[in-house]
């Protein structure tokens, strides 16, 4: 299979070793000079190095897009248009309105359409689903979720849109349930204009979902809590454990006391969540089936985020339904 790679930054320098770790014929297009030159002398045949992906489009069968989000609704629709299958990295754009448009185009042309939610494919995930199929900690009542760390903030898009973001589409999968109503404070100390400190609490239904993002906390944090009737589950994607607590409530001659379950550390094992992204997206590609985390799924991410922002501007919480 021959993929067209859009986008050589640092991301795209991962995409390129997993594609070619995964047997494809890599292309690649960038518009900087500088980024062509590195991915020639990376791997990349310079004859299948190109500054404009029109240049590719008619050589290869796939297009994996990982550029700034507001150029996806004209990268993707150009690609989707000529008949080219499309990998997107989240977000799958800039705005809503972009992403709808993005979903029309997919119906259109009935091409598969990607995006890179790849939290799902981390064995942290795996191993949460798991627990919650097995009934270990019984019915959610709750999560919560931290996507932080002090690190450069990106340029395209605010801090709610590039890190929250993967906790929404996340607890959606696991919850097996779409959002329904969201609550957020968003700041922007920096003065660039893009949030980057958001604190969200987003509703599935009557399961509530607290999750922290922004750039300011030393170190880095990528872990969640999953809070059940009968214990919990903590899950650190940094360090790839799930640990399960046995802790619940009981109520006893008219009062309730709170009783240590036992504990248990799980670690989760498997591939690199990048690999199994793409494999996935070159499986749909290949069985014409749909792919993992569809356009659809892209969209009502993007949609939480801009309830998030609706939410915070307004003070007030905001139905999924407005957005």
């Amino acid at each position: 299979m021959n993929v067209l790679l859009v986008g050589l930054g640092r991301w795209g320098e991962k995409h390129r070793r997993v594609l070619a770790e995964l047997g494809v014929t890599v292309w690649a297009a960038d518009v900087s000079a500088e980024r062509r030159a590195w991915a020639a002398k990376n791997g990349v045949d310079p004859s299948r190095v190109v500054a404009d992906v029109a240049a590719a489009l008619g050589r290869v069968d796939a297009v994996d897009i990982v550029t700034p989000a507001d150029t996806h609704l004209e990268i993707a629709s150009r690609c989707l248009s000529a008949g080219k299958d499309c990998f997107v990295e989240k977000p799958l754009a800039q705005t809503v309105a972009e992403a709808r448009r993005l979903t029309d185009v997919v119906a259109e042309t009935g091409r598969i359409l990607q995006v890179g939610h790849i939290f799902r494919f981390h064995p942290v995930t795996d191993a949460l689903c798991r627990c919650l199929v097995e009934g270990r900690v019984g019915r959610v009542r709750y999560l919560t979720a931290r996507f932080a760390g002090f690190k450069r903030p990106r340029t395209d898009v605010g801090v709610t849109q590039t890190d929250a973001i993967h906790y929404f589409d996340l607890f959606a999968y696991l919850l097996g349930r779409a959002p329904t109503a969201v609550t957020a404070l968003l700041r922007d100390y920096l003065g660039r204009g893009l949030d980057d400190l958001a604190f969200v609490t987003v509703e599935y239904g009557e399961v509530p979902a607290i999750v922290e993002a922004g750039y300011f906390v030393p170190g880095t944090h990528r872990d969640c809590l999953i809070v059940g009737e009968r214990g919990s589950l903590v899950a650190d994607f940094g360090r790839s454990v799930v640990t399960v607590f046995g802790h619940q409530h009981q109520r006893a001659g008219g009062q309730w006391t709170a009783r240590e379950g036992e504990q248990e550390e799980l670690k989760a094992t498997g591939e690199e969540p990048l690999r199994r992204e793409l494999e996935a997206f070159l499986e749909a590609v290949a069985t014409r089936r749909r792919p993992a985390v569809d356009v659809e799924a892209g969209l009502l991410a993007l949609r939480v985020v801009e309830a998030a922002q609706l939410s915070s501007r307004l003070g007030r919480r905001v139905s999924l339904d407005e957005v």
